[in-house]
Parts: C-alpha cells; sequence; structure tokens
C-alpha cells in the first residue's frame, strides 16, 4: 500500500504509546512512541534493510556465518528478520514482540510474512521468554526500544544471562544499542558480566547506533587477514558493507597489528 509523500497514519493506542507510520521519498518508517525511526523500509525494495544499523547488526556474519536457528527480542518493522528470512533460507525465525498492534502494522505496511515452518512472530515478554530453556538457539537478538530510549527491563544483567543461557555452543548475542544514551557505558558493562567469554562492539555507518556482540564460548583472537577474507565473501553474496565492518571493530575494540582481541 503507497501512502502519499509524507502522509502520516496513526493507529489507535491501548495506552499512551502510539504506534504510526510516516512515508517520504519512497521510504516508509515505524514509529513507536515518538518521531523517532524506528524501523524503515525502501518500498522498492522492501527485503533489503534500509538503515544502517540493522545493516551492522548483520556483522554477526563474520564469526558465525551459518547459524540455524534465530531467537529475536522486538519485532518493530521487522527488517532484520526478513532479511534473515529470505536470504538465508536455512536459518528458523522466532520473533518475540510485546504489542501486537506492533505485529499487525509490521505485516500489513512492512511485509513481514505470515508464520510458516522457518518464521514466527509470539506476542507475549521478551524477558520472560529469555528465561524459558525451551528457546534455544544459535542467535539471539536483541533490539528493544520504547519512545526515546532502550527498555530498561531488556538490559539487566539478569536479563543478558539469560540470552547467554539460551545461546547454543558457539552461539552469539547480538544488542542494538544507542551510542548516546547516558545509560551506554554501564549497559555496556552488564552485557560484558554475563557474557564474560568475550564482547565486541561495532558502530553503525551512521553515528550513534552501536552493535555489540556477545560470544557464548571462548572466541580468543581473530587474524585481521581472516576477517577481511570472511568480509570479502559475505560482501558479494549479501551486499553489504562487510568491509566497513571489520574497520569498525578495529575503531572499537583491543587488537594488534595482526588480530582482533575477543
Amino acid at each position: 500500500m503507497n501512502l502519499p509523500g509524507g502522509w502520516r497514519i496513526r493507529k489507535p493506542s491501548e495506552d499512551a504509546e502510539t504506534v504510526y507510520i510516516s512515508e517520504k521519498f519512497g521510504v516508509r518508517s515505524l514509529h513507536i512512541g515518538s518521531d523517532t525511526v524506528q524501523s524503515a523500509m525502501r518500498i522498492a525494495s522492501p527485503n533489503d534493510l534500509e538503515l544502517s544499523y540493522t545493516r551492522s547488526m548483520m556483522g554477526f556474519l563474520l564469526f558465525n556465518e551459518k547459524p540455524q536457528s534465530v531467537l529475536m527480542i522486538g519485532l518493530g518493522g521487522g527488517s532484520v528478520a526478513k532479511f534473515i528470512y529470505h536470504r538465508m533460507p536455512w536459518t528458523t525465525v522466532r520473533v518475540i514482540e510485546l504489542r501486537e498492534r506492533v505485529l499487525t502494522v509490521a505485516r500489513r505496511y512492512f511485509g513481514v510474512p505470515p508464520d510458516d515452518a522457518r518464521f514466527e512472530v509470539i506476542i507475549g515478554d521478551g524477558v520472560e521468554f529469555a528465561s524459558r530453556p525451551a528457546m534455544c538457539a544459535d542467535l539471539v537478538v536483541v533490539d528493544g526500544y520504547d519512545g526515546e530510549s532502550h527498555v530498561q527491563a531488556l538490559a539487566t544483567v539478569a536479563f543478558y544471562r539469560d540470552c547467554h543461557e539460551r545461546l547454543n555452543k558457539g552461539g552469539m548475542l547480538v544488542v542494538n544499542l544507542w551510542g548516546g544514551d547516558r545509560e551506554f557505558n554501564e549497559t555496556l558493562k552488564r552485557i560484558e558480566t554475563a557474557f564474560p567469554a568475550g564482547t565486541l562492539c561495532l558502530p553503525a555507518e551512521k553515528p550513534g547506533n552501536v552493535i555489540v556482540f556477545g560470544f557464548r564460548g571462548p572466541a580468543g583472537q581473530i587474524a585481521w587477514e581472516t576477517l577481511a577474507q570472511r568480509a570479502m565473501a559475505l560482501e558479494a553474496r549479501y551486499e553489504l558493507g562487510f568491509m566497513r565492518f571489520v574497520e569498525g571493530l578495529r575503531r572499537m575494540n583491543r587488537h594488534d597489528e595482526k588480530y582482533l582481541q575477543i
């Protein structure tokens, strides 16, 4: 469904947090509780990743190229979920979304697919689901924001420890954080506490968002040459800026001339 440029559709709110969409220059955006863009989709390429932070979240592929299962906390417009579903056919995707009206908007206006054997959206509390032993996955992705800030319940040591326990051997946590958040350093410390085997930070191409990776098991050190080879192969396959991701990892993490330290 195309909307005239700049036209905004508001959905009736069950509480004070309004979910609505806007459209401008061929890009449709999702807003939850404020004018901040939570998710965006280019209408001509609905399954591509429009926002730089969503592209950076795919940086996990440098370390885990073929996860078989993904558990996502927070749907939004479903950009990352759709990308994985359409571009990684070997992967199953399960999403936990708190607000049913977000799912309604995501399916009607952002092309989030219906449930099938590889894709499922569950309406529920991500914190509670992360504590369930049956919710194991190779990758846990957390992208939980309300109007202006990271959802506090999704930023506790207890929650991140539950995420750690949900990961299969060799699994990874992927968290989208806002670098300008006054709680950023404290939240990063909580992730590091819950993931003693190692963490990495990757800045998004557009300044602001920082993607944090947490490793279930020891990762040690990885040669820059190895990462560059992986990046070139992944860039050819997915047409994302993996070489830029490697440079971003160099800027924000411990390393020496030959190795990235995890």
